[in-house]
């Protein structure tokens, strides 16, 4: 990987961590909002809360798999 390429993937993994933080903290403020956990959701609120863990579960997937193209072979 070139230095430019590696500046790229750095920056984009900068904004996935971001990204993440943010809907973490949406996700928290979202449950405290609604005294609590899944079990006391109804309807639209159970399916937004959903989308959004379903949103944390892709852009942590995507992090963990740029984590491995940057940082393999570091070791070497």
């Amino acid at each position: 990987m070139n230095d430019h390429d590696l500046s790229d993937e750095l920056a984009r993994y900068q904004r996935l961590v971001a990204e993440y933080e943010a809907l973490d903290r949406e996700i928290d403020a979202f449950l405290a909002a609604r005294n609590g956990g899944l079990d006391k959701m109804e309807g639209e609120d159970k399916r937004r809360y959903r989308e959004m863990s379903r949103q944390r579960d892709e852009l942590i997937n995507e992090r963990r798999a740029l984590e491995q193209v940057l940082f393999d072979g570091e070791e070497d």
